[in-house]
């Protein structure tokens, strides 16, 4: 009776906990959890990384774009799933987008969004290479150190015709040379494309010709031994002047279909080439620098997806406005690149703009101002001294950069910065106290050279044909030039 007694007791228990254990089942809280909640594709499709989907039940998926958009799984148990998403080559001129519904038979319900790009202009990535390393293993913050002096090919192939606006003197090798010689070992080449150099506008096509004159330019430089950064700039603004939702696809659209025709026609130059995504864009707030991030994302993945040493190109974007405060208060994350540490920042500087560029009288936002820094005002002409933007200013701008980018291991171009003197040959505006007005100007392109180098930045001026004579390759300023060169000390 005993022994019979102990059965119904353990048989007790075991009816107990298999019902406690049924209770806990029933109670347990409906689970559904989908790792990503957006995927994007460029027009030419691809497949998406892998998507896990953690369920306590079965779960299905709802494809209302089975037509475009295919998935390894559409349907899963209890655990964890994984799957990925195809989409089809979109070889319309819009853009489309699918909800793809998650839902489960516990209840919870999650959603995917996909979208793709249409394709506004035909694909130039035509002819892909492997990745080849070779000459291109110098990170960003390395190819940096290697560039000394740097200069700008300034007002010459970004203009209309090439050349126009500075008397019609072309660059030439013998010109490369000659600025080579003065020191100067890396060049910014400012370059236009879309204004007057596309041989068909309604496919984005840019003109072989133009394509094989700035590949002779660039392979000047390179084979004297100089660096060359190559922009997409202001280009009649079509970038810079429409960093806005409404422009967006549009924009991207056109910044894929020209930088894959650059890099593609310049794959094949070592690391002494960079790109450069744009010039000054006009962002002015997160919104918008949301937007040119996106620009400069669409750069980075058509240069890397020619393939060969673009694979390894270092590549520089540029902060809103290439202003140093607006980059350092709406820059907060970059594009990201599939190939580490090979990325550059740029920004420019003509601080202040009422010294540096204000040169045709005086405006509503600011009077000329014809003497800056310590020692160089002047008592002749007091109301032309500069009141605002001096060295304290120059220190302040350059630290925020350095503190923001340069000690995180970005590399950062000062791509144009200089100032003008103000004498009867160039202006209607001379100054009374002629020669502290020179001595500001050279003392100004001294201060913002040797600050920048202080601060980690790697400076570009901007030569228009002020301190070069380019047709006879001779040098027109030389208290300028030499008071650059006294920055780099």
């Amino acid at each position: 009776m005993k022994l019979k007694h102990l059965y119904k007791i353990v048989l007790l228990l075991i009816i107990t906990g298999f019902a406690v254990s049924c209770s806990k089942d029933g109670d347990e809280a409906p689970q559904l959890m989908v790792s990503t909640k957006t995927v994007s594709f460029e027009p030419e499709g691809g497949t998406s990384e892998q998507i896990t989907i953690e369920a306590n039940s079965t779960w299905t998926i709802e494809n209302s774009g089975i037509s475009w958009l295919q998935m390894t799984k559409t349907s899963g148990n209890n655990g964890t799933t994984v799957t990925t998403i195809t989409a089809l080559s979109n070889e319309s001129g819009s853009s489309r987008s699918v909800i793809l519904n998650v839902e489960a038979a516990n209840g919870q319900a999650r959603r995917i969004v996909v979208t793709q790009l249409g394709s506004l202009y035909p694909t130039y990535n035509l002819t892909p290479k492997a990745p080849d390393e070779t000459e291109m293993s110098s990170t960003a913050v390395e190819l940096a150190a290697k560039m000394k002096m740097g200069i700008n090919f300034g007002n010459t192939m970004e203009s209309q015709v090439e050349g126009e606006w500075v008397n019609g003197n072309k660059i030439t090798e013998e010109y490369v040379k000659f600025v080579k010689q003065k020191g100067f070992n890396a060049v910014r080449i400012p370059c236009n494309w879309v204004w007057s150099h596309l041989s068909d506008p309604d496919r984005m096509k840019i003109n072989p010709e133009w394509l094989a004159r700035v590949n002779e330019v660039v392979k000047w430089c390179v084979r004297n031994d100089m660096y060359v950064m190559l922009n997409i700039h202001w280009d009649s603004g079509w970038l810079e002047k429409n960093i806005t939702p409404a422009k967006k696809e549009v924009v991207n659209a056109m910044q894929k279909a020209l930088w894959e025709q650059i890099a593609t026609n310049m794959r094949d130059f070592d690391e002494h080439l960079m790109f450069a995504s744009a010039n000054e864009p006009a962002a002015d707030n997160a919104e918008q620098m949301s937007i040119l991030t996106s620009y400069h994302q669409t750069f980075i993945n058509a240069v890397r997806a020619t393939g060969g040493k673009n694979s390894y190109r270092v590549l520089v974007v540029q902060g809103p406005h290439t202003d140093p405060n607006k980059t350092y208060d709406l820059m907060n994350t970059l594009p990201v690149d599939k190939i580490p540490n090979k990325l550059m920042l740029e920004v420019h500087y003509y601080t202040p703009a009422t010294f540096t560029i204000l040169t045709n009288g005086d405006e509503e936002w600011g009077n000329m101002a014809y003497y800056w820094g310590k020692g160089n005002h002047s008592t002749l002409e007091p109301e032309r001294n500069a009141t605002s933007g001096e060295e304290d200013v120059v220190d302040s701008d350059f630290q925020k950069i350095k503190q923001k980018f340069v000690d995180k291991g970005i590399p950062v171009i000062l791509g144009e910065y200089a100032s003008w003197r103000r004498t009867a040959s160039n202006g209607n505006f001379v100054p009374k106290d002629l020669d502290k007005h020179n001595q500001s100007v050279d003392y100004w392109a001294t201060y913002v050279t040797k600050q920048a180098r202080v601060n980690g930045m790697v400076p570009f001026w901007w030569e228009i044909g002020n301190i070069f004579d380019r047709k006879n390759n001779a040098v027109l300023d030389q208290p300028l030039l030499n008071a650059i060169i006294e920055g780099y000390k």
